[in-house]
């Protein structure tokens, strides 16, 4: 269990080093940037992720599987709309869809398939729940939430300043608000389709 404790905060600490990294300087930066700002050595990141499309795969999945995690604690919390808020803020702050660039890029698994669906899923039953208790603004829908979440993940290209933060903060209070049941008017278009949301992962060969 020890060695299972290390390597999942190895993983944690190398999936934040490379949210930084890859904001900062592009997709095409190199893997001994994501090392050392992670504090790993080269020989056991290969070691342990292969190529560098391989860690991307691993770093892809690891973000899902933290958005999961967010959408079941949200789900634990008794109050619909504390749930959702709480789901919205924790999976910015960890910057849930820093990685959304890198879709078409990379070969997908069936294994980052099946836990992107079980993640929308618990996203679903939290967006379900809040329509049911009447707090959720009529018309949205999870993948809404989720297209929302992600709009949020892209980082600057610098290190977050406090007065990033402060501002990111701002605006996701702003986005919450405009989440809430209240009167509004009907929202334009049409709802984001599954398929639409999923296109984009589609891997383009050449």
């Amino acid at each position: 269990m020890g060695r299972e404790a290390e390597a999942r905060r190895n993983d944690r600490r190398v999936l934040d080093a490379a949210r930084e990294v890859f904001a900062t300087q592009g997709f095409d930066a190199p893997v001994s940037a994501v090392a050392a700002r992670a504090g790993v050595g080269m020989g056991s990141l290969y070691r342990r992720y292969g190529a560098k499309a391989d860690l991307l795969r691993h770093l892809c999945q690891l973000a899902m599987e933290q958005a999961v995690e967010a959408a079941e604690e949200g789900l634990a919390n008794a109050d619909a709309w504390a749930g959702l808020a709480g789901y919205v803020r924790t999976c910015v702050a960890f910057g849930s869809g820093a990685l959304a660039p890198l879709a078409g890029t990379i070969e997908t698994t069936p294994e980052m398939w099946r836990t992107s669906r079980r993640s929308r899923r618990l996203l679903g039953r939290l967006v379900g729940r809040a329509r049911r208790a009447g707090v959720l603004r009529p018309g949205v829908t999870a993948l809404d939430v989720a297209w929302l979440v992600e709009q949020f993940g892209h980082r600057p290209p610098h290190s977050m300043t406090a007065e990033d933060e402060n501002v990111r903060g701002r605006l996701v209070t702003i986005a919450l608000d405009g989440l809430r049941s209240s009167p509004a008017p009907r929202l334009p278009g049409r709802p984001p389709s599954a398929e639409h949301y999923e296109r984009r992962w589609a891997w383009h060969v050449g």
